[in-house]
């Protein structure tokens, strides 16, 4: 096997995992969502109406197609949940960029001898970038042949042994005494390359392209980097430098004494921030404090972030680490892979301002 996709139902929860076991067993790694689609609005939560809605799977073809995953699946909860997390139109529109579609047997317009309207307004989207999915169930009913189809399979689970599971997984869901939800028939275990080829012999195309689209997938995750959001400096200067003039601003403004101890409990602490990387996340915590102090919002900040100067100085904490003997090692180690942990309280009726005010300016 040379590559593998991973759909889950309207989420990415087993995507890194699968992407790290992937990469292990030398097999491409080929991200994707099984998504709701609303048939009105993703905005549109009437009872009766909106409780129904289509499928449509989205492969990430490259980076920036993994980054529009992210986002669709996070608007499909913040805002199109009901019942399920849900994807519409103009979010199709707003963030196609990178990603392949297929749509599902019954909804196409195809399997069921629809006029394909559904198919016409995806081809318009994604233009090339669309297939029809059919499965071995749906063949009988093409009603017409297409060039870009492409062969689907609805798998939950390893083995025909483990249908059991399944069954009683959704039957937990659905808080039903039997389960009602998938026909019994089908088998949904993994199936070979060999079953495939039998089941698609009068249709090779369909094998056929998912070749093409597994080639044309290629995301690369940077797995184990820390990513921090984009802070921006308005000097120009780099995000160590720009961390450097703050601390001794704050070392300025609390008026200490720039003795030799203070300058090199300072330079020992920038040297290990700034050789880790961790700049733009002291320079991120200094400035959503900031904010808070400057709107008036309750802040608290516990834990070992105390025994930093760096911290104290650019005003994140507000403890002295030298004059009560803390030490920096206990919130960063040089000698340790753990990240500082900057542990902030934020007075409960404000919380949700300074989460906007993140949102808004990070992302």
């Amino acid at each position: 096997m040379k590559a593998l996709a991973l759909t889950d139902s309207g989420n990415l929860y087993g995507a890194i995992e699968f992407y790290k076991e992937c990469r292990e067993q030398e097999i491409k790694p080929i991200i994707g969502v099984d998504f709701y689609v609303a048939r009105r609005t993703r905005k549109d939560k009437e009872a009766r109406v909106d409780n129904e809605r289509d499928r449509l799977i989205l492969l990430a073809e490259n980076n920036a197609g993994y980054l529009n995953l992210l986002k669709l699946v996070t608007d499909s909860y913040l805002e199109g949940f009901y019942y399920k997390p849900r994807i519409d139109r103009e979010l199709l529109e707003k963030y196609n960029d990178g990603l392949i579609a297929i749509s599902t047997p019954a909804r196409h317009g195809f399997a069921a001898g629809e006029s394909g309207g559904e198919s016409k307004w995806y081809r318009e989207i994604f233009g090339e970038r669309f297939y029809l999915g059919v499965t071995p169930q749906s063949l009988p009913n093409l009603k017409k042949k297409d060039e870009n189809i492409v062969a689907i399979y609805d798998v939950h689970y390893l083995e025909p042994a483990d249908r059991p599971v399944l069954d009683t997984l959704v039957s937990i869901q659905g808080q039903l005494r039997e389960n009602h939800t998938f026909n019994k028939e089908v088998d949904r275990s993994f199936i070979s390359a060999d079953q495939a080829k039998e089941d698609f012999r009068n249709f090779p195309e369909a094998i056929e392209n998912t070749v093409k689209i597994a080639d044309r997938c290629n995301v690369e995750l940077e797995l184990g980097k820390w990513v921090f959001p984009n802070y921006v400096v308005e000097s120009g200067k780099s995000y160590n430098e720009e961390l450097r003039i703050i601390v001794y601003s704050g070392l300025e403004k609390k008026k200490l004494n720039k003795t030799s101890e203070i300058i090199e409990r300072i330079e020992y602490e920038l040297k290990i921030i700034t050789d880790k990387g961790y700049a733009p996340y002291f320079l991120v915590a200094a400035d959503l404090l900031r904010y808070a102090h400057n709107h008036g919002i309750l802040t608290n900040t516990r834990g070992s972030a105390a025994g930093s100067m760096v911290t104290y100085l650019s005003g994140i904490t507000t403890i002295d680490p030298i004059k009560y003997a803390l030490p920096f090692e206990r919130f960063l180690n040089p000698d340790r892979p753990s990240p500082p942990d900057i542990d902030l309280d934020i007075a409960d009726d404000r919380r949700d301002e300074l989460i906007e005010y993140a949102r808004h300016k990070y992302g």
